[in-house]
């Protein structure tokens, strides 16, 4: 009998439509969620499904959390604070969720050494300045008295105690850095811009634009995010890895948002917020964020399919 896959998190926007692909592919699926960002809404389409079992609460809260990783075939551990926003309002939630949980699933998976895919971040390539970021770039993360950076700080760590564990204790572990994931049940709740900014061009709002608006980013719809994650689950060769997963198109924040309100006929305006005033003083962001795929591409032969004009037409 096929062992059940354990996602953490999967109640979560990326984590729920990786459940909903497990599933349609003939996987059983646990998942472990907190709902602290998640919500059962997200599984609905899948609620009755009689491969899912799902447990509430935190990773390092489970009973028996070891026993539960041995009876897995495989982990995603997509579990972790998530937004800007509440990195800045809630910065030791932020720490403490993204390492402690980290490291009770680890700890939990490495006895029968079951294979874990870790979700990290493009966060982590912090203040760098290249115009594409690379999987052996060198990372620079901004001093600790602005706790913007502490997000990337942790996620980083997760990533140097995963490949520890991997080390050590021979855990097959594979890290994935995640670049601005967006698609359906994906909410502004905590300051994601492209929902932000569709809600507000709904409404007739004016879309905030943080900064002078030429920070770039390249946004990957879910469904491409998704596809590569299960084709890497298949890939042995993505063991010990660092992989840049996302989509590779550029594209101003000011530029994003005039599309936006083209796309949906809006009356709304653009409205330039500085950064002092949209979070703290101190604030610094990331000017540009554009993934290296050529591993991505040369492990599992994929390229994500969506355009950024599809991706924004989708949402809308």
């Amino acid at each position: 009998m096929q062992k059940p896959v354990l996602v953490t998190g999967g109640a979560g926007f990326i984590g729920s439509h990786l459940v909903e692909r497990l599933l349609a592919g003939g996987e059983s699926v646990v998942v472990i969620d907190d709902l602290s960002t998640g919500s059962r809404e997200n599984l609905k389409a899948v609620a009755g499904h009689p491969g899912l079992r799902f447990i509430e609460g935190k990773v390092s809260e489970v009973n028996a959390l070891t026993e539960l990783c041995a009876q897995s075939g495989y982990i995603f551990h997509l579990a972790a604070a998530v937004g800007v926003e509440l990195v800045v309002n809630s910065p030791i939630r932020t720490i403490e969720t993204n390492l402690r949980e980290t490291e009770a699933i680890l700890q939990a998976a490495a006895p029968a050494k079951v294979p874990v895919l870790l979700a990290s971040t493009s966060e982590v390539y912090g203040k760098s300045t290249k115009p594409v970021f690379s999987e052996d770039d060198d990372l620079l993360i901004g001093p600790p008295t602005l706790g913007r950076w502490s997000y990337a700080c942790s996620k980083l760590m997760d990533e140097f105690l995963a490949l520890a564990f991997m080390r050590e204790r021979g855990l097959p572990v594979t890290i994935v850095r995640l670049f601005n994931t967006v698609g359906p049940r994906q909410t502004g709740r905590y300051g994601m811009v492209l929902p932000r900014f569709i809600e507000a061009a709904r409404a007739g709002k004016p879309l905030r634009v943080y900064g002078d608006g030429g920070q770039t980013r390249c946004f990957c719809h879910v469904a491409d995010t998704v596809e590569a994650l299960v084709r890497l689950k298949q890939c042995p060769a993505a063991v010990g890895e660092v992989i840049n997963v996302g989509n590779d198109e550029p594209v101003t924040i000011g530029d994003l948002a005039a599309r936006v309100i083209r796309e949906l006929s809006s009356a709304s305006a653009v409205e330039l917020v500085p950064y002092d005033q949209a979070y703290a003083a101190g604030f610094e962001d990331m000017r540009n964020r554009r993934p290296r795929l050529e591993k991505l591409n040369s492990l599992i032969g994929f390229r994500p399919g969506r355009s950024l004009l599809q991706i924004i037409q989708a949402s809308a």
